[in-house]
């Protein structure tokens, strides 16, 4: 069977090029046409991603929420700080059962401030694992930062199998020790919340990377989260490879790398042009391999 992961395409963003200037200037076209590319894509979800929106958030997330919603079905993520803007957006919402909240951090201030629009809501919910101290260290921490949002979700009436749990990528040019802390605290969800999901911000793995170049490290991380049942990622749905793993339709490389995750060391002189890519980036995403931005040519 293949391995699938739901896609929540990222690119409705007020710091996007098409997108940013058109939520600037409520311009409907630019946003409708995004989400009907990213739709055809294979997204099974579009995020929309207005920001802190501090000055005119409330207005700004009711407008980009029905400005997708007269041309697309596919459900919505809202995603901004603002909380006022966030329970705005949520009362235009059409389908709130299959929406997403983006999201609750594990700090007290947000929990108290999101959790009740999320139970009113009925959505879904992406659980941050940024505690009071920010990033966290390592896996055991997410854990601990994990029970305190599950207990808060909890106790307000949603159900582990609404909340997808976040354990923050962090970008492989500081190291890969929390790319590795993400992974082990994914083998551990289903004990601390079983029936619950997961999802990631993908391309903050390749953040500060040279632009060519990120969507090698986005599409085998992608492959390694895969491994400990990762079930949606935040993606850029306009790189086909990495939807094309999304949908699995590149098992003999999900293969390739589980692989190497399980020990096995392929002879590299055997691989052929896209395996070898991700041969090479999995042993840099797994500090097998010292990071530089010629990883690939060595």
């Amino acid at each position: 069977m293949a391995n699938t992961v739901l896609a929540i395409a990222e690119s409705i963003n007020i710091m996007g090029k098409r997108s940013g200037m058109a939520m600037k200037e409520r311009n409907p076209g630019p946003v409708q046409e995004m989400a009907k590319e990213e739709s055809a894509a294979g997204a099974s979800y579009l995020d929309l991603n207005i920001g802190p929106a501090r000055k005119d958030g409330e207005e700004l997330m009711p407008w980009v929420v029905e400005t997708v919603q007269a041309v697309s079905d596919v459900p919505l993520v809202l995603d901004t700080t603002n909380v006022a803007a966030m329970a705005a957006g949520f009362k235009v919402v059409k389908n709130k059962a299959d929406a997403v909240l983006n999201s609750i951090m594990a700090r007290p201030e947000r929990m108290e401030a999101l959790v009740p629009i999320a139970a009113e809501a009925g959505c879904n919910v992406v659980a941050l694992l940024w505690g009071p101290d920010g990033l966290p260290r390592d896996s055991n921490e997410r854990a601990a930062l994990a029970v305190d949002l599950l207990m808060a979700l909890t106790e307000a009436g949603i159900p582990n199998e609404k909340m997808l749990f976040d354990p923050i990528a962090s970008p492989i040019t500081l190291g890969a020790d929390q790319t590795l802390a993400g992974l082990e605290f994914l083998s551990m969800l289903q004990e601390i919340a079983p029936g619950a999901g997961s999802t990631v911000g993908l391309s903050n793995v390749s953040n500060g990377v040279a632009e060519n170049l990120r969507k090698y490290l986005d599409r085998t991380y992608l492959i390694m989260l895969m491994k400990h049942g990762l079930t949606t990622a935040i993606v850029n749905a306009y790189d086909k490879e990495l939807m094309a793993i999304c949908k699995g339709e590149r098992q003999s490389l999900v293969d390739l790398v589980h692989g190497m995750m399980d020990g096995l060391d392929p002879d590299p002189s055997k691989l052929n042009e896209a395996e070898l890519q991700h041969y090479k980036t999995y042993r840099v995403l797994s500090g097998q391999a010292v990071f530089s931005e010629s990883w690939l040519t060595l």
